[in-house]
């Protein structure tokens, strides 16, 4: 079991950064794919960015390449997710993922809210 605890979001204008932090307890993170996705009422969870171990590959949704970093820092049991040049468009829920081998090993944190305004 892992319990995800999302961070950081909040209000911003246009251009601004954000950092989302997502900390987890009951076990490490070091073997779990760990990734951020966003999801806007009414409308499925969209994929943002993930961290897959052991090596730490790093794949991002083409809606934020170059924008946003993933980061994970398993010394703190913590996972980051910078996002840069902020707009509109990713005002939105953004969620934290923790996925191990099993299709029943993956945790949901609750969620925080980013809102970027022109």
């Amino acid at each position: 079991q892992v319990q995800l605890e999302e961070s950081g979001g909040g209000w911003v204008q246009a251009g601004d950064s954000l950092r989302l932090s997502c900390a987890a307890t009951g076990n490490t993170i070091g073997r779990y794919a760990m990734a951020w996705y966003r999801q806007t009422p009414g409308k499925e969870r969209d994929f943002v960015a993930v961290s897959i171990p052991p090596n730490g590959r790093i794949s991002y949704a083409d809606a934020v390449k170059g924008s946003f970093t993933i980061s994970r820092d398993n010394a703190k049991n913590t996972v980051y997710l910078q996002m840069n040049s902020l707009t509109p468009d990713d005002t939105t829920v953004y969620y934290c993922q923790a996925h191990g081998r099993g299709v029943e090993d993956v945790y949901w944190g609750q969620g925080t809210q980013v809102t970027v305004s022109s």
